[in-house]
């Protein structure tokens, strides 16, 4: 990857419009997904790689269309060829996953291969007894959830929170992506990483998933606690204000049911359309029921209140951010929405104000973004020529028959690096 420029990390908005967003194009790393290993490897389901591919490949080519992508795989591959970071991040892999015996032979390997193998797993050798009986087939298992780059690193003004992930699983995505933050010489920021042993110690219980987290403005943040970011994950983030010392911010925290699997994340019940629409999961967020609405406000480096809100939206108003809620799976039935829900039908990507990408197969979340203005445009038309990204408000639409078996939706798939500020 060749740049005589910098890209200076700069996110304060979850719409401003995007000017660099990471991505991984799925491999083989999906097609190692079994019946009897999916549910370690966080899926409920195996997915078709060829289909996938296809799906994710109208996907990339839309956002090439908006904004320039950065491959994983190809920053990953960047840093590999310094030496002293391939040596640093091997060691910090291998002594992680109890992988060392197999260290002096990634080292040989060249940064192209390296970067394959640490992301599609490297098959166990089965050069002794031990080896040989074992029911494992990888020494470093596949990334099989790494196409969901949001989890991982979120970005939050100039700095790049890393994740630390609920699932040992996937462990090594947020160490390869402190790995690029930190080494690539594309890339201008400061990271804050959870995944010291003094974080560690410190905040005991600790997760942070992007999927959570949402950068509502330069001084709001809104965050799902759930079963992939638990209450001390959003205490590291508030200490991490507090030690700033200036200003005042506002964290807007929402709590998300156990089950089912579709509510993993925060993102798959709320996402920022534009500076005044939201898509809601309406049962959940605009809801009478038992999970909380917290506003923390920190001013000067001290937390000087904590209150419950009534939901998101009036807690955004308060903040003079009115929001229109857009009712995932429109306003038909509790059935329809739960159904849209559930195949990422709130997953929305924003590329700019009032722009933004979703999965086609949930036409009634679709049809309601009509109703709110929003035009359609479908993937095919847009890359076929056939049609241009209108002035006004669009949902791009993509296909999403096996990536959204994944659990995730457009929002998952791509982690923004750089925004243009937002005019309030």
């Amino acid at each position: 990857m060749q740049s005589n420029q910098r890209i200076k990390i700069d996110v304060c908005s979850e719409f401003g419009q995007l000017e660099g967003v990471i991505v991984h194009t799925p491999g083989q790393e999906v097609e190692e997904m079994t019946p009897e290993n999916a549910e370690r490897a966080l899926y409920s389901d195996i997915l078709n790689l060829s289909v996938a591919s296809s799906e994710y490949s109208v996907f990339k080519r839309v956002l090439n269309k908006v904004t320039p992508t950065f491959e994983v795989r190809d920053l990953l591959t960047d840093i590999l060829k310094i030496d002293e970071v391939k040596s640093f991040l091997l060691k910090e892999i291998c002594v992680n996953e109890g992988a060392m015996d197999i260290f002096p032979v990634l080292m040989e390997q060249n940064a192209v291969e390296l970067s394959r193998q640490l992301i599609q797993g490297v098959f166990l050798e089965r050069n002794n007894l031990t080896r040989f009986l074992s029911q494992e087939r990888f020494s470093l298992r596949p990334l099989h959830n790494f196409l969901f780059t949001r989890d991982a690193s979120m970005a939050v003004g100039n700095e790049v929170l890393i994740g630390k992930m609920a699932s040992k699983v996937r462990d090594r995505e947020a160490v390869i992506m402190n790995a690029i933050f930190n080494n690539h010489p594309l890339l201008e920021t400061t990271t804050v990483n959870p995944n010291t042993p003094e974080n560690i110690r410190n905040f005991p219980g600790i997760s942070i998933e992007g999927g959570d987290f949402q950068v509502g403005r330069d001084d709001v943040l809104v965050i799902g606690t759930g079963i992939r970011t638990s209450t001390q994950g959003i205490d590291f983030i508030l200490e991490n204000i507090k030690l700033k010392k200036e200003g005042l911010h506002h964290i807007l925290i929402q709590e998300l049911p156990d089950t089912p699997e579709s509510f993993i994340h925060l993102d798959m019940v709320f996402t920022f359309l534009d500076v005044d629409a939201c898509m809601v999961y309406e049962p959940l967020i605009m809801g009478t029921n038992r999970f909380h609405t917290i506003h923390i406000r920190v001013e000067n480096g001290k937390v000087i209140d904590i209150k419950e809100c009534k939901n998101l939206p009036k807690a955004l108003k308060s903040l003079g951010i009115d929001m229109i809620p857009v009712k995932c799976g429109g306003g038909i039935d509790r059935w329809t929405q739960e159904r849209e829900q559930w195949h990422s039908g709130a997953n929305f990507l924003a590329f700019a104000p009032g722009k933004v990408i979703g999965y086609e197969r949930n036409v009634h979340t679709i049809e309601e973004l009509s109703r709110n203005n929003f035009q359609i445009i479908q993937s095919k038309d847009l890359l076929d020529g056939l049609c241009e990204i209108p002035d006004g408000k669009c949902v791009i639409t993509i296909p999403g028959s096996e990536l959204a078996r994944g659990g995730g939706g457009a929002r998952c798939m791509s982690m923004p690096i750089r925004r243009k500020s937002v005019n309030w």
